[in-house]
């Protein structure tokens, strides 16, 4: 619970869940906490894994963790065993080869895995045979958009019956008491703002790349992660530093959303990026990579475009990868106010299709089937 969309999910999920009379156990693997969670809920660990664990130990481990889940399913008399993200998929998966308790095996894919797990090296051809391999065996699948569970359907051998697609959920209400940060942002210049783990897959490079030509842009990226130094030598390379900030972690993201000019997202690969549908509830234009999968669903692209810029009603979407595309949406967006400013009302009503009541119920709707 150390930051992420799915993390997010989750924190949502079980006071809803309390609130409607079930009883609830979150189980982790990582005792890092940074969510808001009831005082009262049990909480148990399987393990405390190490942020730069070497892969091949990840590996060996499973088993042993799914046996560990397995006892802790007999336990506790589990009739649902609901997971997220790849490593604990497999645990609840496997767990079921350790135990004859019946439960309810129900995992979620946030990724688009053909993108996640999509190069050569050892890591992810493993990926890709545990998910052909072990998927199925789940009695239900859900994805966070459209086309990644298509993938997962035509390119992993899933079974489509299996297969539900339930967008994250976005507490509308508690955003919208949240007070932008006073005197933060210099009105002198247009402020972008990005968050997301400073990692591969985010690409903060393309837009720190493309600040260079744009003396009038401050960007101020929020998140922490591996890139940490690569990116301040590139910021202090580019000579930007007085224009590209890098702010750490910081689980109050909507000040700052609240009084910037324009949300960017830069990323080779998403599963269903909740910082864009963050960024729209707090009334920002969209400047996105149109990476698979989740920012052409939000913004409702019905063209895709890979050798031009992609005008929505939201924002602008750019081919991944492409600093030229990237430096000419930015342009657009800085160089048009009257599009920014429609732009901004069209995202405050877009966001209502994925308020959190209605996306929580969608899961409770699952329990009850």
């Amino acid at each position: 619970m150390a930051g992420g969309g799915a993390e997010r999910v989750i924190s949502y999920l079980i006071p809803y869940l309390k609130e409607q009379g079930y009883e609830v156990h979150l189980v982790l693997m990582n005792k890092t906490i940074k969510y808001s969670l009831p005082e009262d809920l049990p909480i148990h660990y399987i393990e405390n894994s190490k942020a730069r664990e070497p892969g091949i130990l990840k590996w060996i481990k499973l088993p042993f963790l799914a046996m560990k889940y397995a006892k802790l399913l007999n336990q506790l008399q589990i009739t649902h065993s609901f997971s997220l993200l790849s490593r604990p998929n497999y645990i609840n998966i496997l767990a079921g080869y350790f135990t004859s308790h019946p439960y309810r095996m129900i995992i979620s894919e946030r990724n688009f895995p053909s993108i996640q797990y999509g190069d050569n090296d050892i890591q992810s051809k493993v990926n890709r045979l545990m998910v052909k391999t072990l998927y199925n065996k789940a009695d239900l699948i859900i994805s966070n958009a459209r086309a990644s569970a298509k993938d997962l359907s035509e390119n992993f051998k899933c079974d489509p019956k299996k297969i539900k697609h339930i967008y994250n959920p976005i507490d509308i209400r508690r955003i919208n008491e949240i007070r932008s940060k006073e005197n933060f942002f210099d009105p002198e210049y247009f402020n972008l703002v990005s968050v997301g783990r400073l990692e591969v897959q985010k690409n903060h490079q393309l837009i720190i790349h493309a600040m260079k030509d744009f003396p009038k842009a401050r960007l101020y990226i929020l998140g922490r992660g591996v890139l940490k130094k690569e990116l301040e030598s590139l910021i202090d390379s580019l000579d930007i530093k007085n224009r590209v900030f890098l702010m750490g972690f910081d689980p109050n993201p909507y000040q700052y959303l609240k009084g910037a000019d324009l949300f960017v997202l830069s990323s080779n690969h998403e599963g269903f990026p909740n910082v864009l549908l963050e960024a729209m509830c707090c009334g920002l234009p969209i400047l996105s990579t149109n990476c698979k999968s989740g920012p052409d669903e939000m913004l409702e692209l019905s063209d895709p475009k890979e050798d031009e810029i992609m005008i929505t009603s939201y924002g602008v979407l750019v081919p991944v990868g492409s600093l030229e595309h990237m430096k000419e949406g930015l342009a657009y967006c800085m160089g048009d106010q009257g599009f920014l400013e429609a732009c901004s009302r069209n995202v405050k009503k877009r966001i209502m299709a994925y308020e959190k009541e209605t996306i929580l119920n969608s899961y409770e709707e699952i329990l009850r089937g």
